[in-house]
């Protein structure tokens, strides 16, 4: 399986990991290459087997998923990760989208569902069920590039678009004929000038100005 999107997975239940690995391993294009059952050892192990996309539990004992997104950061290491974990409240959910989890999702979630947001994720989109886009959404805090609109350019306000329609960069330049290297520059424009930390943000912040396509 050469081609195969490589996973690790990160729990402290050995009951879910199991689960998690014994319905994965049947799919023809997903390779569960590691286990860890904690934070610290799915950091640890990420830099060992540089897997593309991380399936992570954010709280567990010692370093929890949070912290390890963090440490992950830290070390450039560029694993995609997706939380997979029962936890909905808010002050969980928006921790873990801000420390750079490329998607959010319960551990309710329908297997064949999960299968496509580790897909998707690996695709370079933001995957994040309705209840937790809305969590995000109507937090409290101050929402970060407010009124900024008028600063993009209308092909920034494009390429924002099909960020928060989940494009990776690749697919934007296919639709707008452009070259990759161009939405990379338009990319980093749009978050620069809303100050905002990365697509995942863009992709909410362009919901909540009714900037998406």
């Amino acid at each position: 399986m050469a081609d195969a999107i490589k996973v690790l997975l990160v729990d402290d239940h050995q009951v879910v990991r199991r689960g998690l690995r014994t319905f994965l391993e049947v799919q023809d294009d997903i390779e569960v290459v590691g286990e860890a059952a904690d934070g610290a050892e799915g950091v640890d192990r990420a830099e060992e087997l540089r897997p593309d996309v991380i399936l992570m539990d954010v709280k567990m004992p010692g370093t929890d998923g949070v912290d390890a997104l963090r440490m992950l950061r830290e070390r450039d290491n560029g694993a995609r990760v997706l939380i997979v974990t029962s936890f909905t409240e808010q002050r969980t959910v928006v921790p873990a989208l801000r420390a750079g989890a490329a998607g959010y999702v319960y551990k309710d979630v329908d297997p064949d569902a999960l299968a496509a947001a580790i897909r998707s994720v690996h695709a370079g989109h933001v995957v994040l069920q309705a209840e937790v886009a809305g969590a995000l959404l109507s937090q409290e805090e101050t929402n970060p590039g407010q009124g900024r609109t008028g600063s993009l350019t209308d092909r920034e306000r494009e390429v924002l678009g099909l960020i928060a329609d989940g494009r990776s960069n690749r697919e934007i330049a296919r639709a707008l004929v452009l070259s990759e290297k161009t939405v990379k520059t338009h990319v980093s424009n749009i978050l620069m000038k809303l100050d905002l930390a990365d697509r995942t943000q863009a992709a909410l912040w362009a919901v909540r100005h009714g900037v998406a396509g």
